[in-house]
């Protein structure tokens, strides 16, 4: 059998610390060639300056950073930036205002000037901008700006791509359709790709698999499916949409909840937990009460809620209960207008499925 090639980057057990404080702590992922990976986590966890030790912007104390098997940065070792094959893109987008479309992107191609010049050509046209090569920066909106910086980091064909919140400097109008001709670009370039986002739906929508980074470390690392599903607490499930908590108390593996004994095994006796549901999976029980159709033992037992507030969102109505079972306030996502005047008692119904089970 063929010997399966090494990851297009690999990271191993960065650190840095700045202060006597760690910013980045114990850090490993490792990003094949096509493949796009979210480092996704709030502001100040330590995602660029992960990002800026793996370009060789900025020194590691510890750990080592590899490109296609070959170490470029750890003990005794650090291979300069533009001798790494990296791709750079900020959210600033750094175009150099006195040089044209056309010389931002051929900037740094140490090539012949007919192929750079072919090599412009072919990047402005695959960017959509074919005709803007004598334009300067100025001239251009935020969006042209943003695929003039894509095509001169794609320009010298660096094997990775290390992005630092790229869009977000961009009308949200724009961002979704820059997003989706960025990620096609960087496929057929076969660019193994480093996308720091704090935005969770950027992540969902970019990425094969997801890095959850929180204060320096990575905690939850895998593909955007398994990382919303089946979080690895609770603020990994917060982090990515609004949550439900109902506390309790397990007993015999069972907790006391206002949809009736909910299992939590693996809690002792007496212990404190925190059941975690999504608010779109929480649904109204218009039969009230199950007098209707039965329901699923996916659902449980419904329960009573008054309605305390509604608003309607466009694509949903978000409405807050608060429940019978010792006052709990639960909020349910509904499809499209359903706006219930306060003190409305309406019944509810969860899909146990769909909770997570955390101890406290």
């Amino acid at each position: 059998m063929p010997d399966t090639p090494p990851p297009r980057l690999e990271v191993s057990h960065l650190v840095r610390s700045f202060g006597g404080q760690r910013v980045v702590d114990d850090v490993s992922l490792s990003v094949a060639a096509g493949q796009v990976t979210c480092l996704l986590g709030p502001s100040g966890c330590g995602k660029s300056t992960t990002l800026r030790m793996i370009a060789g912007v900025e020194r590691a104390d510890a750990g080592e950073v590899w490109l296609d098997g070959v170490r470029v940065a750890g003990p005794g070792v650090h291979v300069p930036p533009e001798a790494r094959s990296v791709g750079l893109m900020f959210q600033d987008f750094a175009l150099f205002p006195h040089l044209t479309v056309a010389e931002n992107v051929g900037f740094g191609l140490r090539i012949d000037r007919a192929e750079r010049a072919r090599r412009v050509g072919e990047l402005l046209e695959k960017v959509d901008l074919a005709g803007f090569d004598r334009k300067h920066p100025h001239q251009l909106s935020g969006g042209e700006q943003q695929r003039v910086a894509l095509a001169r980091a794609l320009a010298p064909r660096p094997r990775v791509m290390l992005m630092d919140e790229p869009f977000s400097g961009l009308d949200n109008r724009l961002r979704d359709g820059i997003r989706d001709r960025t990620l096609e670009l960087l496929k057929e370039e076969g660019t193994a790709v480093l996308l720091v986002t704090h935005e969770p739906d950027e992540a969902m929508r970019m990425a094969d698999e997801i890095a959850l980074m929180r204060q320096g470390r990575i905690v939850q690392i895998g593909a955007p499916y398994n990382v919303y599903n089946a979080p690895v607490d609770k603020a990994a499930a917060a982090f990515f949409s609004d949550i439900n908590v109902i506390r309790g108390i397990s007993r015999g593996a069972l907790t006391a909840t206002p949809f009736g004994e909910f299992l939590t095994p693996g809690h002792k006796d007496g212990a404190e937990v925190e059941i975690v549901i999504r608010p779109q999976h929480l649904r109204i029980d218009f039969d009230r009460g199950g007098r209707g159709p039965n329901p699923t033992p996916e659902d449980g037992t419904p329960a009573r809620g008054t309605v305390l507030r509604s608003r309607y969102l466009g694509r949903e109505s978000l409405v807050d209960f608060a429940m019978d079972f010792e006052g709990a306030k639960l909020t349910a996502s509904v499809p499209g207008v359903f706006l219930p005047k306060p003190g409305t008692v309406l019944w509810l119904m969860i899909r146990r499925d769909r909770c997570f089970v955390f101890g406290v």
